[in-house]
């Protein structure tokens, strides 16, 4: 473990079997003292994704991390905290492989298209006293060792994993303290003010300004046209925006 974290992973918990590491994150959220903890497992049981899907692991194959956070009012968004991971899993997975990955929007980061890492961010208030501060869970699954046979036969075909990009098995507790190294300094830039740096790479990463895009929003609706611009706050098309919040996906044409 890294001696100059200073604010994700100094206290870090890592069980060989757990249902969900953000339950576990959950329970640690009842004292704030514990803010910055890191709960990873080997295999997770009842790991969830996006909208209340089953996410499942194999044994010792991936890294399944999740981070407890008790953020100052400005970061208390999913929208920031998701591109947060997002980005750091991005820049991480340059480092280790020397290629780029994309993000889909909300909380999925790929490589050529294929799903490598996927970000769920869950928040809740325990009583503290007068003025309890929320804390949000920012889960990450990262795929580390699967093959290309692992996911056919879990039936996933738009999947990939790190040894896959770079041919060869990692080892995942080193993928885990190079990823919360990363997560550690991007958050301290984050709490020094810098949320625009990280609104524009999320921006770049996505690569879709000025391309034809779909934007379906959370109540099922779906409206076509140029993507003008996107932030934390809004998603603008040409003709018309919507705020972030309202949307579930924005899809490219291309």
């Amino acid at each position: 473990m890294s001696t100059t974290r200073q604010h994700i992973g100094k206290q870090h918990l890592h069980l060989p079997e757990t249902d969900s590491t953000n339950n576990r994150a959950a329970e640690l959220a009842k004292n704030p003292a514990n803010a910055g903890a890191v709960v990873t497992a080997g295999v997770q049981t009842r790991g969830r994704g996006q909208y209340g899907r089953v996410w499942q692991s194999q044994p010792d194959t991936n890294v399944l991390m999740s981070v407890l956070l008790f953020p100052p009012p400005e970061l208390r968004h999913p929208a920031i905290l998701t591109a947060f991971a997002a980005v750091v899993v991005g820049e991480m997975v340059l480092q280790i492989t020397g290629q780029q990955t994309s993000i889909k929007w909300p909380n999925d980061v790929l490589f050529k298209g294929k799903k490598i890492c996927g970000i769920l961010i869950e928040s809740g208030v325990h009583r503290h006293g007068a003025d309890s501060p929320q804390h949000f869970i920012v889960g990450i699954g990262l795929n580390v060792n699967q093959t290309a046979e692992d996911f056919a036969a879990q039936e996933l075909p738009d999947a990939c994993s790190l040894a896959m990009m770079v041919g060869r098995r990692l080892t995942v507790s080193a993928i885990t303290e190079a990823l919360l190294d990363n997560l550690d300094s991007e958050y301290g830039r984050l709490l020094a003010g810098e949320i625009a740096p990280l609104e524009a790479c999320w921006k770049w990463r996505m690569g879709l300004l000025g391309k034809p895009v779909t934007v379906e929003l959370m109540d099922g609706t779906e409206h076509g046209g140029r993507l003008r611009d996107m932030g934390f706050e809004t998603v603008e098309l040409e003709d018309r925006s919507f705020k972030s919040v309202e949307v579930r996906h924005v899809r490219s044409h291309g």
